[in-house]
Formats: C-alpha cells, structure tokens, sequence
C-alpha cells in the first residue's frame, strides 16, 4: 500500500507541476503553437533518462525502488507519459530489437492520432445531440 501512495503522491506532483509549467510556457510563448507541451515531453523525457540511468544498480545514486519508480513512474507519468513511451522505446533499442522499437513508435503515433480524432469525434457527436 506504501507503494501505491509514493507513486500516487509523486503523480499528483508531476501532474501539478505540469500545469504550472505548461501555464507559464502558453503565457511566455503564447498559444499560436503547443510550445508548453513539447517543453513538457521533452524535460519530462530528460528527466525520466537521468533519473533511471543515475539510479540504476551500479549508478552514482542509490536509492530504493519504490522511491525510483514514486519519481519515474508517479511523477514523470504524472508530468508526461511521453517520457514512459521514450524510455521504453530507448531500452528496445538498446537491446538490438529496433524493429520492435519502430514498430513500437509507429504504432503509438497511429494509435493515438487516431484515438485523439476519434475521441475529439465522438465528443463532438456528444456535444451535437445534448444542443438538440
């Protein structure tokens, strides 16, 4: 259960965190691009890289796993899943299975481009039947 909370509690922080941020990125750069996201896939794809890197057996920090996955997978999947999905792209490729690592990109992008349109249409359909 004190698993679940460290995760949780990290989530809620990543989450918060990507608010503000993304915030002050719409009011320094303005809305004409999603420049606040694109900074938060990115930092977010940094951090989760150092923060595994640097914590793994043999890193320069130690710490216990349920602190390394409260920072890796409560607060960098609460800051951006982004950053999950490029790890996990990184380590296939690290193992040599690059057709599974493109297959694996290429089947995200697909899937939720196509996911987001179709949720973006049914709302859109939901949406139209209530103003009726």
């Amino acid at each position: 259960m004190r698993l679940y909370f460290l995760v949780g509690l990290g989530g809620a922080l990543g989450t918060v965190t990507r608010l503000y941020l993304s915030d002050v990125a719409m009011r320094a750069w303005g809305p004409s691009f999603p420049w606040g996201t694109l900074f938060i896939n990115g930092t977010g794809c940094l951090l989760i890289g150092f923060f595994v890197a640097a914590t793994e057996i043999g890193g320069r920090w130690t710490l216990p796993p349920e602190l390394r996955l409260a920072v890796s997978v409560g607060f960098c999947g609460g800051y951006t899943t982004f950053s999950a999905f490029s790890f996990q792209t990184l380590e296939l490729y690290r193992d040599g299975a690059w057709v599974r690592a493109g297959a694996y990109v290429l089947g995200t992008v697909i899937l939720c481009l196509t996911a987001v349109a179709l949720g973006h249409w049914l709302g859109t359909l939901f949406n139209s039947r209530i103003a009726r």
